[in-house]
């Protein structure tokens, strides 16, 4: 048995080779197209995608392949392309899927909670309102009495009070430290608003805590460089408008996390976006890390920033490794749009000469205490250091929001179309300021100057430092902290009014009781027509209230960029009865939107101004308007959608009106008279204000 195997072994041995030859000859020989055929197809797909047979037949002479090769390449690029095409489709729907579903749960929760539409109260009565106040009165009560018992313990076995303790720094290379908490605050009233008022101070943190917050914030930057430094897989170009969105299914693969939030209301906004600024990067690095810089910076943007804690000084001269706390809130466009808080370390590393990585990442710092309905996720910027002074900087916002509120219809498709916050307006607002302060250069700020008032390097830099505290003074007070609504008292508009009422004591502003309000309302105008409307000095008298319709004179103009809008200008109204006023008025412009803010001014205090004086001692208070898109989809400038003559080129404008006015002295005392008098005269204020702009653009017909 054994040798007949072995011999039909040997026989089988010819019949394989034989069989194996014969299987090798009926195999097609696999031919790899070289790189000047692959680009030849190339260029000839993008021209005609479907050949037909004389165009193949001559591809193929001219390539040297069959025709057949030919066909099958195209049939297999087509396929390709439109597998690449429908792979970008699904992430740009599923997007749209996730808003719409937001958009849902959003009115599903509203619908719980209906409110009077007349008088806009609370979806329950009085009695009901006060008893839950009387429950957290209680609470409140229970807290401080389980405060007291654990004072008293640590007073019987340590021998120290709480006071003793909170008042202990500990030594070098102590290893301890004491994260105390003040029961006298209110965290829900006063969030982070004061370093002085923090709920948590420090003495000194845990060596363990400390290095908690190191590894946080370094797997952040990890996480961040590499969001910025690749496009596919992780970011998918949106065919339709161009931006890079995150694709959630693959980035969920490299990071996976669980929601910050628990709410139905929750959902993810991402976002990247680059661009060059004239600033060298060091210069960037460090007005980043330092919190006042970084509001100089953004002043339509962040309105509070705060360092909590410094952790690393960082690196002498190139600040790699630097670490800190910070507290930011951040709030644009109007008092319709909720403000955003942040707990967030913030990380700087040096990855090489010349390139650094700024990375944001939230902590619990408040330990479940903090109010804000937003978290960030890794987020940040690479500034890369460039040639004459340039830096390019690429930014990435990823933020997870709970919007426990409905966004109000206006700004609804703005806000969760992902733009509103976005890396968009990051950049845009970055090159703008960062262009604004290379204008002031002294050696080219004479020539933008016209008119001839200014003729100092100091009266320029005290105009434009006092336009500047302007701005920052106009988009906080939009915030309205505290804010009363009076949907009422609108019959030109149906987004009510927002009024505010504050005792200001601040210097820069003027001392007494100070009233800010504001509206906003939706226009079918191009965001570009509404801010030319603004600008033009010839039309000001068709909505100007301090110019009681008479025309004024431009006396000195001066140029914060190279786009026309972006302006600083001093102008002299022709009122016959008040020959001594003056209006200070800067208007800006970016991609992501427009402002004009102005402010009355006496000649005495401008002419000091002018003269080179410290501007931040003169009282200011300005009002103005914030302009934008509505976030709706380009309608391609049907001008059906428009009452104007100018036309429309998008889906129409968001316009905020707000004026700040001074009711009252520093001596008097608030009563509800006063208020209620004050509310009715801004109203009336705003509502004329209104009425005039809607005839000036031809939109009387809107409600």
């Amino acid at each position: 048995m054994e040798l007949s195997m072995g011999n039909n072994g040997g026989a089988s041995g010819d019949e394989h080779e034989a069989a194996s030859n014969s299987r090798n000859q009926g195999k097609k020989a696999y031919h790899r197209h070289s790189n000047q055929q692959i680009h030849q197809l190339e260029k000839f797909f993008k021209e005609c995608p479907h050949p037909d047979e004389n165009q193949r037949r001559q591809l193929s002479r001219e390539l040297g392949l069959e025709a057949k090769q030919i066909k099958f390449w195209f049939q297999n690029k087509r396929t390709q392309k439109k597998a690449q095409s429908e792979r970008a489709d699904n992430s740009v729907l599923r997007l749209e899927n996730e808003r719409i579903q937001c958009e849902n749960l959003a009115i599903i929760e509203a619908l719980k909670n209906v409110i009077c539409p007349a008088c806009g109260g609370p979806p329950f009565g009085e009695e009901e309102r006060q008893r839950s106040l009387q429950k957290l009165k209680q609470e409140n009560a229970r807290l401080k009495e389980e405060h007291e018992k654990v004072s008293t313990l640590l007073t019987k076995y340590i021998g120290k009070s709480i006071s003793q303790i909170d008042s202990l720094t500990p030594g070098a290379g102590s290893s301890h430290g004491v994260l105390t908490t003040n029961p006298g605050i209110d965290l829900e009233r006063n969030p982070g608003l004061d370093n002085s008022q923090l709920v948590y101070k420090r003495r000194g943190i845990l060596d363990m805590e400390k290095a908690l917050m190191a590894e946080t914030a370094a797997s952040a930057a990890d996480e961040l460089v590499r969001l910025l430094r690749v496009n596919e897989p992780l970011w998918i170009k949106s065919p339709s408008d161009g931006r890079y969105i995150l694709d959630r299914v693959g980035y969920e693969k490299l990071y996976p996390r669980d929601s910050h939030f628990k709410s139905s209301n929750a959902r993810v906004e991402s976002s990247k976006d680059s661009a060059m600024v004239i600033m060298p990067g060091m210069d960037l690095v460090d007005m980043f890390l330092d919190p006042n810089k970084w509001m100089d910076l953004f002043p339509t943007i962040v309105t509070k920033a705060r360092t909590i804690l410094l952790l690393e000084a960082g690196t002498v001269g190139n600040r790699n490794g630097s670490l800190q706390m910070m507290y930011e809130q951040m709030h644009i466009l109007s008092p319709l749009v909720p403000p955003r808080e942040f707990y967030f370390l913030r990380l700087c590393q040096q990855l090489e000469p010349g390139e650094w990585v700024v990375a944001d990442i939230s902590y619990d710092f408040m330990r479940d205490g903090s109010p804000s309905r937003a978290w960030r996720l890794p987020s940040g910027c690479m500034i890369q250091d460039k040639s004459n002074g340039c830096s390019k900087v690429t930014w990435v916002e990823h933020v997870e929001v709970d919007d426990r509120t409905q966004t109000h219809r206006l700004y609804r498709d703005l806000i969760c179309g992902r733009s509103a916050y976005g890396a968009e307006r990051w950049i845009a607002s970055l090159r703008r300021i960062c262009e604004r302060l290379a204008f002031y250069k002294e050696e080219t700020a004479a020539a933008r100057e016209f008119g001839g008032v200014i003729t100092s390097p100091e009266g320029r830099k005290s105009i434009v430092n006092l336009a500047h505290r302007m701005v920052k003074i106009f988009f906080a007070s939009l915030g309205m902290s505290g804010k009363l609504d009076f949907p009422q008292l609108s019959e030109v508009h149906n987004s009510g009014v927002r009024v505010a009422i504050r005792k200001n004591t601040e210097q820069g502003q003027p001392i007494g009781m100070v009233v800010s309000a504001a509206t906003s309302l939706w226009l079918p105008l191009s965001p570009q027509n509404v801010f030319n409307f603004f600008k033009d000095e010839k039309s000001r008298i068709q909505w100007d209230i301090l110019s009681n319709s008479n025309p004024v004179h431009v006396i000195s103009h001066i140029s914060n960029g190279t786009n026309p809008g972006n302006c600083i200008s001093i102008t002299h109204p022709f009122i016959p009865t008040e020959n001594n006023m003056l209006i200070l008025q800067e208007s800006c412009t970016d991609s992501s939107g427009s402002m004009v803010v102005y402010a009355p001014l006496d000649i005495p205090a401008m002419n000091m101004v002018i003269g080179g004086a410290d501007s931040s001692i003169i009282p200011i208070l300005p009002s103005g308007f914030v302009i934008s898109g509505d976030g709706r989809p380009d309608t391609g400038g049907d001008s059906s959608t428009s009452t104007s003559s100018t036309g429309a080129d998008s889906g129409g404008s968001l316009l905020t009106v707000a004026f700040q006015i001074l009711v009252a002295g520093p001596n008097v005392t608030s009563s509800t008279e006063l208020n209620m008098e004050s509310v009715a005269t801004v109203n009336t204020l705003i509502s004329t204000t209104v009425l005039k702009i809607k005839a000036a653009l031809n939109c009387s017909n809107l409600g």
